[in-house]
């Protein structure tokens, strides 16, 4: 039976009780709304792990004034269910008092990573899930947490805040899951009316063709992203914030793609956000 607390104290009260018995854990860090890419990690987690623990927390210190943190959906009975049915054994729940009580005034941050790709556009959100994430690894103490890759960026974050603050976890990264047109399967996607719906496929698309291009023996990156370009741009509607191709470690911007690269894009389509990216 799944167990769901809301208390940062009855979460410490379980992990104490799984370590005592030597069980690992496999931690799941959401904003809840789950779709079948939560479920991946959840599953992927109760493969590897004694004890699976997932967090349901719409943090608003990843959201700037005007985004959408008043209109994030949230279904936590909804959530619970589909968690139990994945063999999760806790979810934590907090209100934003139990995360950020009055006075509330240490956060981490990054120098480098969180400025580039979608840190130019949404400044300080990195800096809020890493502290989010940070204080959940810190009561928590996950043996591995489970992301996805249509968030790299924050995945890569993550992974090099574990290594610098010598956090005894195992960041790992899943494949993107994805709705049968290929469109990357997001919370967000809910913000989609049926025609954007299908605009949407546009992102999948793109990256197919950087794809195509590249084990084609395209290298050159302005190439890519330009023939990436023309198929957003066909999408009337489609707003382009950034198209990239970067070394998939530092996100330095590659003139060249050799060795592992990452091809990533965020476009706004109505009032949703998507983003999706490819390895190659």
């Amino acid at each position: 039976m799944i167990r769901v607390v809301e208390s940062l104290k009855e979460v410490r009260e379980f992990v104490a009780a799984s370590l005592r018995r030597n069980q690992k854990i496999g931690f799941v860090p959401t904003m809840g709304a789950f779709h079948a890419g939560h479920l991946s990690l959840m599953r992927q987690a109760r493969k590897d792990s004694a004890i699976v623990i997932v967090s349901i927390f719409v943090n608003p210190l990843q959201f700037a004034a005007g985004e959408d943190y008043d209109r994030y959906p949230r279904q936590l009975a909804k959530d619970v269910r589909m968690a139990e049915s994945e063999g999760v054994d806790l979810i934590f729940a907090p209100s934003v008092a139990e995360m950020y009580p009055k006075g509330y005034a240490t956060y981490i941050d990054q120098t480098d990573l969180p400025n580039k790709l979608c840190g130019q556009f949404r400044p300080d959100h990195f800096r809020g899930v890493m502290s989010v994430v940070g204080k959940l690894f810190n009561v928590i103490t996950p043996d591995t947490a489970y992301l996805g890759q249509k968030d790299y960026q924050q995945f890569l974050i993550i992974r090099r805040m574990a290594v610098d603050l010598n956090l005894d976890v195992d960041v790992r990264m899943l494949p993107t899951a994805r709705e049968e047109d290929g469109l990357a399967m997001s919370s967000r996607n809910i913000y989609l009316g049926p025609k954007q719906r299908k605009d949407a496929t546009c992102l999948y698309r793109a990256l197919q063709r950087a794809e195509e291009l590249v084990g084609g023996g395209t290298n050159n990156a302005a190439r890519v992203m330009s023939e990436m370009k023309r198929v957003i741009q066909r999408v009337k509607g489609a707003r382009i914030e950034y198209i990239a191709v970067v070394n998939s470690e530092t996100l330095e911007p590659a003139k060249e793609i050799k060795g592992k690269t990452l091809i990533s894009l965020a476009v706004r389509i109505g009032k949703a956000r998507l983003i999706d990216n490819i390895l190659v």
